[in-house]
């Protein structure tokens, strides 16, 4: 899924014609993902290692059957001997999940819809503070925010915009954006998304007597 050179001039050149016709300004940021997610793998090795405790009081007879093995002529299982056992198998649970969440693939699908959904909300408007937020005169600034590891895309918009578009107006130039993300074709979904917002922004913003290219038209990688 990654993108050539001339993947990046075609999403160039869609946002210098989608702006052509608009005072709108668009920010297309690209990330690998918006979290590295290491604490979904330290909360799932917790939930492992709690099940391990859970099934053993629901079939206790596998500890019982580890002390006939481990002292066939011994009487009957010490307290500490139970706990201890216990104590061990926990902890090897627990290192063999948190190890193994260290291959992200695994992490990330363990990881849940909505903390995904929450994480690329905050990284996106993080970026959009920091790119498109009060960068430009009219406040027209749209930020464009993919993140490809989550399969999850943004758009926010300026108070100038948010206040006279609706929201589910850039539903269909998400839906298209991650319909094409899906078939392994970001570009061609970020160019049909810039699109899709380019005309809603000439419809609300037209192109007026002002004449600037406020924020850069390249795509930004993170």
């Amino acid at each position: 899924m990654e993108l050539t050179d001339t993947d990046r001039a075609r999403i160039r050149d869609a946002v210098a014609t989608a702006e052509a016709t608009t005072e709108g300004e668009i920010v297309v940021v690209l990330a690998r993902r918006s979290d590295a997610y290491h604490d979904v793998g330290l909360h799932m090795a917790v939930l492992a290692m709690l099940l391990v405790l859970a099934a053993t009081a629901l079939w206790p007879g596998w500890l019982l059957a580890f002390h006939g093995w481990a002292e066939p002529w011994g009487d009957a299982p010490a307290p500490l001997f139970l706990l201890t056992t216990m104590a061990w198998v926990q902890a090897a649970v627990f290192l063999i999940v948190r190890y193994g969440c260290a291959w992200m693939p695994l992490r990330m699908a363990l990881t849940p819809a909505s903390t995904k959904a929450r994480r690329v909300h905050a990284r996106a408007l993080l970026l959009f503070r920091a790119a498109a937020e009060r960068r430009t005169v009219a406040a027209t600034g749209v930020l464009l925010y993919l993140s490809l590891d989550e399969h999850r895309a943004e758009l926010i918009a300026e108070a100038a915009i948010h206040d006279r578009v609706d929201q589910a107006v850039w539903g269909d130039a998400l839906a298209a954006l991650l319909i094409a993300l899906k078939q392994d074709r970001p570009a061609d979904g970020l160019v049909q998304a810039v699109g899709a917002i380019g005309q809603v922004l000439t419809e609300h913003f037209p192109t007026g007597d002002r004449q600037m290219n406020e924020l850069p038209d390249r795509l930004i990688e993170l």
